[in-house]
């Protein structure tokens, strides 16, 4: 079973990689040391994914206001499953969802590591 779960996260994954999607997002304070056991720092436009590579840079849009930033993946999350990324407080600031505290973004991810 362990092993299903395994290939189900690297195809989701690997589709992820491959492109561009939409999907929730919400803001997050952070811990004081990411999952990839960096400093948290909330100025910066960080991301956290499930699945997706620590240092994987995202073009992040947000479908109502048509905001954009790029940002980059350095934790795991979120843990609310109806959602797809958690981002940094600057970075939800940016895009325009810093008081509402989510929003439907696009989500691209681009074809190269920070």
């Amino acid at each position: 079973m362990k092993l299903l779960v395994t290939l189900f996260a690297l195809i989701l994954s690997s589709s992820a990689i491959a492109g561009e999607y939409q999907g929730k997002a919400s803001w997050y304070k952070g811990g004081k040391i990411t999952a990839q056991g960096k400093k948290f720092n909330p100025t910066k436009y960080s991301v956290a994914h499930r699945t997706l590579p620590f240092g994987m840079m995202l073009r992040l849009t947000n479908v109502k206001n048509g905001n954009t930033i790029e940002a980059v993946v350095n934790d795991r999350g979120p843990f609310v499953r109806t959602r797809e990324l958690d981002v940094s407080s600057s970075a939800a600031q940016a895009l325009g969802f810093f008081h509402s505290g989510t929003a439907r973004l696009i989500i691209e991810v681009l074809d190269r590591r920070n």
